[in-house]
């Protein structure tokens, strides 16, 4: 991989493999890129939550001109195979360059390209002394992933420049000039928990495979949530089979689809034959729903050591209830822009620990009231429930502007380096531009970035040449402000 071209660009991106950077482990990663701004020579600067800011003057003659920011973050998603052995914490993440040479992926885990490609890109530009750029800022962010805490305590006045380019888009050839809000919600079942039935035997209901993916961008792909599917399964065994539930698991992120789920449930020894034929009936349902979509989905039951305790009747009957009856996947596209979502809810997380089940959900809209009244729908349906619900780390949506200057600048660059127009839009996934304007209402913003396919996700690659046509492009662009 460190051999590709630009090779300073893969260079850093190498680097930054090397660097464990889940989001919540900022210090290594922070670090190097301190180390990185100081052994070129350039001021740099971390402020208390710690972003880290590196000014590089401008090339001669364009002292006077408008300042560039090129943002980034730099944390990444940590999501792996089931079967493989990893610390996000610990392991460098092993990327390679794939057999036909036009893709980098990893070994069974996330690769990190979002936004590691663009935080490389930034480095690269700092290092390069040929690069032609008025007064440059490289901005990057922490914990973009987990709530975008980095944007969110970003403060006013730090940065001077007058444009940012986000560095964190995913499709080459789009420019993005505006995104969705979102808010968390977490509803909590409270319960005191019951002796298992004398005789009952306990089974393991296991969903793997799906694909999971981004739960912005990948939410209109139709691909299976793992806790829905798995609940539709819970549902049926208690119906008609006498299963209780014990616990249940699934997802790990907040913005990422669930790839995998799985519960523990108490039944009459006579039943397990049923079970195991349900279970094998509703893996062949779901493969044929999901035909060509989830080619690898897999629905299993295993006999487990019988839990001493399991949840009462009726926490566990709210329970399916409540899942069943919150929304996932799009829950309404743009009207003007009808293959762009407008709102959507990613049913991200469940949790049973220490008599409480915890649910995560991550809602999105570019339409606040619409946000709003999905959050209504899925208040409804936990609340009827007796969960309790809380709302937080809500952000705002990035307000396009379609006369900006700064738009009008990079479609020129654009069509005159590629000899076509870019394509213009709106990005349902959440971006740093909308929290960074309001402490910087009059900056300019727009994000772009090379072809990154399947991000939050174990399938994560980054396309080689639509890197060095973004490098390109960006060094082009600095030239023309």
């Amino acid at each position: 991989m460190k051999n590709l071209e630009p090779k300073g660009l893969w260079e850093s991106f190498h680097a930054l493999t090397q660097i464990p950077r889940p989001s919540g482990k900022k210090e290594e990663v922070a670090a190097f890129l301190v180390n990185y701004g100081k052994s070129l020579g350039l001021e740099t600067l971390q402020d208390e939550i710690g972003n880290v800011l590196i000014r590089k003057p401008a090339s001669a003659g364009m002292e006077n001109h408008p300042g560039i920011i090129l943002q980034g973050h730099m944390d990444m998603v940590p999501q792996k195979n089931n079967d493989r052995v990893f610390d996000f914490e610990k392991d460098p993440i092993e990327a390679y360059v794939e057999e036909n040479g036009e893709w980098v992926t990893a070994n069974g885990t996330t690769l990190g390209a979002d936004n590691g490609i663009g935080v490389a890109t930034a480095m690269a530009i700092l290092a390069d002394k040929n690069a032609v750029h008025p007064p440059l800022e490289a901005l990057f962010t922490v914990d973009e992933e987990t709530g975008m805490y980095g944007a969110f305590d970003l403060k006013g006045g730090w940065l001077r420049g007058k444009y940012l380019l986000n560095l964190d888009s995913e499709t080459e050839g789009e420019l993005y000039v505006g995104c969705a809000g979102g808010v968390d919600t977490t509803a909590t079942f409270d319960f005191e928990p019951v002796e298992t039935e004398e005789g009952d035997i306990a089974v393991r209901i296991s969903l793997t495979g799906c694909k999971g993916g981004h739960s912005g961008c990948d939410i209109h792909l139709q691909r299976a949530n793992a806790i829905k599917q798995l609940f539709r399964v819970l549902k049926e065994a208690v119906i008609h089979y006498e299963a209780r539930l014990a616990s249940v698991e699934g997802g790990s992120l907040r913005n990422a689809i669930p790839r995998e789920a799985s519960a523990i449930v108490t039944i009459p020894a006579e039943s397990y034959d049923d079970l195991c034929d349900l279970v094998a009936r509703m893996e062949d349902q779901l493969l044929v729903e999901f035909d060509g979509i989830e080619p690898d989905l897999k629905l299993t039951a295993e006999e487990v050591a019988c839990p001493k305790t399991e949840m009462p009747e009726d926490v566990q009957d709210f329970l399916i209830h409540a899942i069943t009856l919150c929304p996932h996947g799009v829950y309404r596209m743009i009207p003007e822009m009808p293959d762009i979502v407008e709102t959507s809810n990613n049913l991200a997380m469940i949790d049973t620990k220490d008599g409480k089940v915890t649910v995560c959900c991550l809602t999105r809209s570019s339409v606040e009231s619409r946000k709003e009244e999905l959050q209504s729908v899925i208040h409804s349906a936990f609340s009827l429930a007796g969960a309790d619900v809380v709302f937080s780390g809500s952000y705002p949506g990035w307000k396009p502007n379609f006369k900006s200057p700064l738009l009008k600048t990079m479609q020129d660059v654009y069509r005159q380096e590629f000899g076509h127009e870019p394509r213009v839009v709106i990005i349902h996934a959440g971006l740093e531009c909308g929290i960074i304007g309001r402490n910087y209402p009059d900056m300019q913003m727009i994000s772009f970035g090379p072809t990154i396919e399947h991000p939050h996700s174990p399938d994560e690659r980054v396309n080689i040449k639509t890197v060095q046509q973004f490098y390109h492009y960006v060094l082009a662009a600095l030239k023309a402000f």
